[in-house]
């Protein structure tokens, strides 16, 4: 990347800023409510709002190609000039999440009990898990619905409302999660429903904001024109295939977690610290690859290879720019960084002994995480999910062909392996990111 400053990245900076303060704000969240579990008395408390929270992780996740999804088709309609197709697609989306969400509180009880019994808590704990469970699965609408808004706010090219309603619902949910559960008594119970009150509150916001800065777009909304057959095919077909995407990369952060476990508690344990320096990475590199999103589904619409080429070019400068950083911060810091989630001496004399692989973790990552983004925005849905399928079978062929002969380190290589190889195979499907190739395919 050139030093001088371009027009470019100023649209990178602009859509990719907000999104990382909008992904910071996560952490934050889990932070406050955990301390608000810790307060209420019993230190099972806390366990279980670790159990239900990962249920919810894994939910949203998964629900997460309603997003990926809707922000792509969103900015190339954007890019093509179709304010109608933007407005329809808006209204597409809301019907599909309207859907899952009814899904969601339909099977609430078998989703619930299945989810509890697959985390193996103890009773005490799983009870108090229960109890969070199916209060908050009452938000299910209101989160599932501010997916596809979030998703469509971006492919409109606009990052900022979604900061601002996340911001706020993060603050509504931290008051509400304080008066429920420790000002009324309500216990564990009380923190799910403030996250209750906090996803409606946010979704009104949303809903606000919609009628105020885009008005003109919702009065383009035809209803019948946004259940026509061929584009919701597209559309769910784009939303397939991010879904499987998105089950793979689930899998494979799911399988680390179950493969550290076979060499101990402490093993454990190190690798969950460290991979909160990957979680950090991965929250500043998303919100650039929401830029990708945004821009490149945008510069498709418009069908413009010179402005798709152009911002390409400056992405991939921006992704040296967050590796660099990052193996700067963590190679330097890494003992200070690792003592703000563990202050056992053991720990973090155990992770110094895997440090390297984290340390490489952003060299290898960064630029998957952008050509990611890209393909979204250009909705390339099937060489995602085909790369990473092929990814997820050499990490886990690697990880077996390794593990009995250096252990965690395998663990680690396999990772790496995962994550490079997701770049590489959607650099070379994309030849090697020809702009006219992905313009091309970009219904595929």
């Amino acid at each position: 990347m050139a030093l001088r400053f371009t027009p470019t990245d100023r649209e990178i900076l602009r859509l990719a800023l907000p999104n990382i303060v909008s992904n910071i704000t996560i952490p934050l969240l889990g932070m406050a409510d955990t301390a608000i579990a810790g307060r209420i008395g019993d230190d099972a408390n806390i366990a279980a709002l670790s159990v239900g929270t990962t249920i919810f992780s894994m939910i949203y996740w998964n629900c997460a190609f309603l997003r990926m999804g809707t922000g792509g088709i969103t900015a190339q309609a954007y890019g093509a000039d179709r304010p109608g197709e933007c407005a329809n697609m808006l209204a597409r989306s809301v019907w599909v999440a309207a859907v899952l969400a009814l899904l969601l509180l339909a099977f609430q009880r078998p989703i619930g009990h299945a989810s509890l019994a697959l985390m193996q808590a103890g009773d005490h704990v799983n009870a108090l898990a229960a109890d969070y469970f199916f209060a908050r699965v009452w938000a299910a609408p209101a989160s599932v619905l501010l997916l596809s808004l979030q998703g469509w706010l971006i492919g409109m090219q606009d990052a900022r409302t979604p900061m601002f309603i996340a911001i706020l619902s993060n603050v509504v949910n931290v008051v509400f999660s304080l008066w429920f559960a420790l000002g009324l008594g309500w216990g564990i119970a009380g923190v799910a429903w403030g996250t209750v009150v906090a996803q409606y509150t946010g979704l009104l916001v949303a809903l606000v904001f919609l009628w105020v800065k885009y008005r003109g777009y919702l009065r383009l909304i035809d209803l019948r024109a946004s259940l026509s057959l061929a584009p919701l095919v597209h559309f769910l077909t784009v939303n397939r295939d991010i879904f499987l995407r998105t089950l793979c990369v689930v899998t494979a952060y799911t399988f680390f977690t179950a493969a550290s476990a076979r060499f101990g508690d402490t093993i454990l344990t190190t690798n969950a610290v460290l991979m909160q320096l990957f979680t950090l990475f991965s929250y500043l590199s998303d919100g650039f690859a929401y830029a990708g999103e945004a821009l490149s589904g945008r510069f498709v619409g418009e069908r413009n290879a010179e402005a798709l080429r152009r911002f390409i070019g400056r992405l991939m400068g921006w992704s040296l720019v967050i590796a660099g950083l990052f193996i700067g911060a963590y190679a330097l810091c890494w003992r200070q960084i690792l003592a703000i989630f563990s202050p056992s001496p053991a720990i973090i004399a155990t992770a110094g002994r895997y440090i390297v692989w984290i340390i490489a973790v952003p060299l290898v990552g960064a630029v998957p995480f952008m050509i990611d983004g890209i393909m979204i925005g250009a909705t390339r849905t099937r060489i995602l999910r085909n790369t990473v399928f092929y990814a997820l079978v050499l990490y886990l062929a690697v990880f077996y062909a390794l593990a009995p002969w250096i252990g965690n380190d395998a663990l680690w290589i396999a990772f790496l392996t995962f994550l490079f190889a997701r770049g590489f195979f959607l650099y070379v499907c994309s030849g090697r990111l020809n702009v006219e190739r992905i313009i091309g395919g970009s219904k595929n």
